[in-house]
């Protein structure tokens, strides 16, 4: 499971830019759907495991495949872990062997993306603190270097870290939570080399170049600076990777003796810590699906206890922000489905203080704001579409940056300046690379600082973008935007990809992706399915998708890919379908709900075993997901989850072509379930299709770690639809 994805992401995936050369596309029959038909699958051995809950018992052939951290993590493999490597690598090679005809096209789609990035790059300087930070790119590097240079871009540069030199020893390598101290002299930065989203933070000393002693072990990453430039907050995970607790730490002193400031001991929520942009408040944040409660203590003076905000609430969210002799409080207190904006006095925080800054409106989600000395930044999302608005203290301006386009992702970018008259914003669109600018807020002009170059040229003339309105079967209009290069047939003819989501409120937003051209120079539509469980058409939309609402996610999928069809986009015969993690739930769903729609189905990460997930609260994040998916514990949500959970529903019946990802160290969702699911499709499918899965031994979650292995996987899959759609090179 994955929570919802933040503009960071969005940040990853515009690392890269395009080449726009045009493929002579060739037409012919698919050899993976042939060889699929002569080549002995994997067929892991069955052993019945019941489960009965509710009066219903189930029988998982298939439950031995699960493992525990401790197994995985043991040098020599016991029997069952051996048993199920041995599983793992054989559908590695059965994947190969179907695919093998398919390698010089999967290097040709690897050089392409790859050669669309700018091998030395570098990204737009932010000042905070009187120094300028920058990442950038070496040639034929994976990893950044991270560095500073001091009042002006003229200055020395001064490395931080250089990610390649740190990563050398190790398979997979990444760095999270960069922070500096105060007096700007000590860097603090976390490491995960498992994969497993676990870090160690790490302190150097940027004067000296020396790591310190102090080390801390089982992290979110980051820690959170006091004042006083020797303290820092920082959280640790359980067992279940549920983020449980906040420490206080005095560099120079043990960490085994480390002060617990702070125990979050539901297990349906999750905790962090953060300072205010005004530098004056540390906070710790408590979260679940429906509530959030914050404490705070003055960062001067971080030994003192910390004072609770407003205690928490079943169905009261609220985020907080502080400005001079006020706190700015994000909530949907009073109704306020799509959140409102109030204010309270510093001492005086509970509920019954705050007052209406912004009224709630019902046609606008305010997704969140950003403080400065003369003015705020909102973020409001307006029929599917976020937009920045600008509003000055003194009432006397309040304005939308204008970019110029209908449909687009625009969003804040790094603005650690409190004094500024300048905002940095990112902009992109299906059709334009992600693009930085400074927006001057007095003459209301934008400036732009980069668009991501592009290697080898890309004309956006060449390609054009919509955004079209599907009625669903219970008369909802749902937004689809499309991409496609123009000299691609609107006849019916062409292949067409479909990508959804539909969880957790996380928009799906309409970006630029240059790794995507090497679909659409070869012909293929791409289209992203805006349905409900995400949040693009406000709070609503996000709820009428989850709990016992969340067959809308499914039906509206389904209800989009019909359409596209209808509109003669594409055909059956060249329908294609990608989701990944919770969007694998959504694959596994909407190919057990009606097979015979897709030609290819990639189900990356997939969460599919969801009622056994939802009823084991030894598994990550599955405490925190009861009011995102129901509590199976309760018969209704039992009932209603598992109607749809796409490992409960497998049946005899006809099935698409299938890919299924997975990383054997994955946290969010266990390699097992993507393993127990391919093993139970070949066990009851009707079919021959290929069904075949790859599972990264290395990595987890996310994938390969550097810039450029992930795009392996990226063109195996691309190979895999192109194949299918009979697209040989």
């Amino acid at each position: 499971m994955i929570k919802p994805i933040s503009l960071l992401f969005f940040a990853t995936l515009l690392l890269v830019q395009c080449s726009t050369d045009t493929k002579n596309v060739t037409q012919t029959m698919s050899q993976i759907a042939e060889k699929a038909k002569t080549t002995k699958a994997p067929s892991p051995e069955m052993k019945a495991h019941e489960m009965t809950i509710h009066g219903d018992t189930r029988v998982d052939n298939y439950y031995w495949m699960k493992l525990s951290d401790e197994q995985k993590l043991k040098e020599t493999p016991d029997a069952q872990t051996q048993q199920v490597i041995d599983y793992l690598e054989s559908e590695n090679e059965y994947l190969d062997t179907l695919m093998s005809h398919t390698k010089d096209l999967q290097s040709s789609l690897y050089d392409e993306i790859v050669g669309r990035i700018k091998q030395t790059d570098m990204s737009v300087p932010y000042k905070d603190n009187g120094y300028y930070y920058i990442t950038r790119y070496e040639e034929g590097k994976e990893y950044p270097i991270h560095s500073r240079k001091k009042e002006n871009l003229k200055a020395d540069e001064e490395v931080m870290l250089d990610v390649n030199v740190l990563a050398e020893p190790f398979e997979y390598y990444a760095v999270g939570g960069r922070s500096v101290s105060p007096s700007n002299k000590i860097l603090a930065y976390g490491v995960d080399t498992l994969s497993r989203r676990i870090y160690t933070v790490k302190f150097k000393n940027l004067e000296t170049g020396e790591l310190l002693s102090d080390e801390i072990e089982n992290t979110t990453g980051g820690v959170t600076w006091a004042n006083d430039n020797k303290t820092v907050f920082y959280t640790r995970k359980d067992d279940a990777l549920r983020s449980y607790k906040i420490f206080k730490h005095t560099l120079g002193t043990d960490s085994s003796k480390d002060v617990e400031v702070f125990h979050e001991k539901d297990e349906t929520f999750g905790t962090f810590v953060y300072k205010t942009k005004s530098k004056q408040y540390i906070v710790i944040g408590s979260y679940a699906t429906v509530s959030n409660e914050y404490r705070f203590v003055n960062a001067d003076t971080p030994n003192e206890p910390f004072t609770i905000f407003q205690a928490r609430e079943r169905d009261l969210e609220y985020g907080i922000s502080h400005y001079q002799d006020k706190w700015y409080i994000t909530t949907n207190k009073d109704g306020a489905k799509n959140f409102k904006l109030m204010t309270c006095p510093l001492d005086k925080t509970s509920k019954e203080y705050w007052q209406d800054e912004i009224a709630h409106r019902p046609e606008v989600l305010l997704e969140g704001i950003d403080i400065f000395k003369d003015h705020m930044v909102l973020t409001e999302r307006i029929n599917g579409i976020s937009n920045i608005r600008i509003k000055s203290w003194d009432g006397n301006d309040d304005h939308y940056i204008d970019f110029g386009e209908d449909a687009y992702l625009a969003y804040t970018s790094i603005n650690p300046d409190f004094d500024t008259k300048t905002l940095r914003v990112g902009f992109t669109s299906l059709t334009t690379p992600n693009s930085t600018y400074d927006y001057d807020i007095s003459s209301k002009k934008l400036n732009l600082l980069k668009q991501q170059e592009v290697v080898g040229g890309f004309n956006p003339d060449e390609y054009t973008s919509e955004r079209i309105s599907v009625k669903a079967r219970d008369g909802i209009e749902v937004p689809v935007s499309i991409v496609y290069k123009k000299t691609t047939p609107k006849d019916g003819s062409a292949p067409l990809l479909l990508y959804g989501y539909g969880s957790y409120g996380a928009s799906m937003e309409p970006y630029f992706s240059s790794v995507r051209l090497s679909l659409l120079d070869r012909g293929f539509i791409y289209a992203i399915a805006h349905i409900r469980g995400g949040q693009e058409l406000g709070r609503k939309w996000y709820e009428d998708g989850k709990l016992l609402n969340k067959k809308n996610t499914f039906t509206d999928f389904i209800d989009c890919g019909k359409a596209l069809v209808d509109r003669n986009y594409t055909n059956n015969d060249k329908l294609f379908a990608l989701g990944g993690s919770a969007g694998g739930l959504l694959m596994g769903a909407v190919i057990n709900m009606e097979p015979n729609m897709w030609k290819g189905v990639i189900a990356a990460v997939p969460f599919v075993d969801v009622v056994t997930t939802m009823l084991d609260e030894t598994i990550p994040l599955t405490t925190g997901e009861y009011d995102e998916w129901g509590n199976p514990n309760e018969q209704e949500y039992y009932e209603y989850i598992k109607e749809y959970s796409p490992y409960d529903q497998v049946e005899a019946k006809d099935y698409p072509a299938l890919m299924i990802t997975t990383g054997y160290h994955d946290s969010q969702v266990q390699y097992w379930e993507p393993a127990k699911w391919a093993a139970k499709l070949r066990e009851l499918k009707t079919d021959d299709n290929a069904l075949v899965m790859y599972c990264n031994m290395d990595t987890g979650h996310g994938g390969a770690s550097g810039r450029f292995k992930r795009y392996k996987e990226t063109a195996m899959e691309y190979a895999f639809f192109l194949d299918l759609a009979g697209i040989s090179e």
